[in-house]
């Protein structure tokens, strides 16, 4: 295991040990449940952007699948429907993006932000009919946290991580399966190889569009299910802009985790930490302004040591928002 890897665990180990300490328990199990929607955006702009595609519309993506898992919940009052919901509609944005960027080779970055403009403002115009609502109680029960037995009984673990809702373990299942995905299976290779270089990949007989579109749609539908994990568990009420900038910070954790899933997850929590940490400290002589501001500050600090402090090994994928035209290889 190589060292950077092995300091971060420790520090992460330390981060819950201390916080466990100084905050309670109650506070770290808060921490992975305000991680968890940020767990899924991240995966699903990571693998995005292992595709070459650089999409700026996470905090859309985000919000049309708070809105439509929140209506599909509430209208059904079916915890499968409002996932399932959350996933198309997050793909669906997606799809527009990859129409844009893959068949028309718009501009990434414009498109993106388009979608962050068009996932906001129909969010709050499909949203409108939700307010003051609460999802039904037969929904908000099947999401009541689980204790997975032997696990749950790990000292100063196991009432942590495994004391959680089926949203949660969903996530830890989905970092794992993308790590195995990315880097042990022969699709995962293709993937990073039409990141990294379409053109010898086209060669080689990897089907660009096909890689392009289906990696844009599974990560769009992964910040959908983040989006839904707000308005369907964690609130579970509907509330306008309910991600409240979650999908950038989500961009910004691509780059702290250097493209790598696992990471991710560490990130999530971590920034899932400091975006509730203000609540716990109201009772400092600290202004709430700048509590509140903490998450956003750090993912600047993290977008600076990221573009000054560059490796090899670290680097995002070279195709990374170029758009590929098989003519000009």
């Amino acid at each position: 295991m190589k060292k950077n890897n092995i300091l971060l665990i420790i520090v992460v180990i330390g981060l819950i040990v201390s916080g466990k300490y100084f905050m309670g328990n109650s506070f770290m199990v808060a921490v992975v449940i305000a991680g968890t929607p940020l767990l899924f955006a991240t995966l699903g702009e990571l693998i995005t952007e292992k595709a070459g595609n650089l999409n700026l519309g996470v905090e859309g993506m985000m919000l049309c699948g708070a809105v439509a898992g929140f209506g599909a919940g509430y209208y059904t009052a079916n915890p499968y429907m409002a996932m399932l919901g959350a996933l198309l509609a997050g793909a669906l944005a997606a799809m527009i993006y990859g129409f844009l960027t893959i068949s028309l080779r718009a501009n990434q970055v414009v498109s993106g932000l388009a979608l962050t403009i068009f996932g906001t403002g129909m969010s709050s115009y499909l949203g409108t009919n939700f307010i003051g609502n609460k999802m039904p109680e037969k929904v908000i029960s099947y999401f009541e946290p689980i204790a997975i037995p032997v696990l749950d009984k790990i000292p100063l673990l196991g009432k942590i991580f495994f004391v959680q809702d089926i949203f949660v373990y969903l996530g830890y299942i989905l970092a794992i399966i993308m790590g195995i995905y990315l880097y042990h299976t022969r699709m995962g290779l293709n993937l990073r190889a039409v990141g990294e270089n379409p053109g010898a990949a086209d060669t080689s007989g990897v089907n660009i569009t096909v890689y392009k579109y289906a990696h844009i749609l599974i990560g769009g539908a992964l910040c959908g299910l983040g989006g839904a994990y707000l308005s369907v568990v964690e609130v579970p009420q509907w509330q306008e802009n309910i991600t409240a900038g979650r999908g950038w910070i989500a961009i910004a954790l691509v780059i702290f985790c250097k493209w790598n899933p696992y990471k991710a997850a560490i990130g999530a929590y971590l920034f899932g930490g400091l975006s509730i940490i203000g609540f716990r400290l109201q009772h400092l002589s600290i202004s709430q302004n700048l509590l509140d501001m903490l998450p956003y500050l750090v993912t600047i600090i993290i977008l600076v040591i990221g573009s000054v402090k560059k490796s090899k090994e670290n680097a995002p994928p070279k195709g990374l928002s170029v758009p590929y035209f098989r003519e000009e290889r």
